[in-house]
């Protein structure tokens, strides 16, 4: 996923929602989906590249270290 601009497809995130909402009636804007997908798709960066730093200093689990790492990466990506 890193290195391309695909995510989330947007009915893939609706069903996931829907899946959670107590209320089957609730609905979601085009707008809110479009925006979940995004943080998704930084999500899964973050965790990637959380577990490449991990790795990298032959750390057996990701923790806050390796995300605190990675992070600022991040910004510079958006």
């Amino acid at each position: 996923m890193e290195g391309d601009s695909a995510g989330f497809p947007k009915e893939l995130v609706s069903r996931l929602l829907h899946l959670h909402f107590k209320d089957s009636k609730t609905k979601v804007s085009g707008d809110a989906l479009q925006l979940l997908a995004e943080l998704l798709k930084i999500f899964v960066m973050a965790a990637v590249r959380g577990i490449r730093q991990a790795q990298a200093e032959d750390a057996a689990l990701v923790d806050v270290d390796q995300l605190e790492k990675v992070l600022p990466q991040l910004l510079l990506d958006f």
